[in-house]
């Protein structure tokens, strides 16, 4: 599991569903949702 921020809870938590993703810029990032809340969590992971 990836860990991000929760922005509505405010506090760090291990993503639900995360996956891998490729930005614009070509960087890196997971992207899932909270357990607790359910709203989205995103975290940039480095280059691709």
């Amino acid at each position: 599991m990836v860990e991000g921020r929760c922005m509505k809870c405010k506090k760090p938590m291990e993503m639900k569903d995360a996956k891998e993703v490729v930005m614009k810029n070509k960087m890196k990032a997971m992207q899932g949702s909270c357990p607790k809340c359910g709203t989205k969590m995103f975290k940039i992971v480095g280059k691709a």
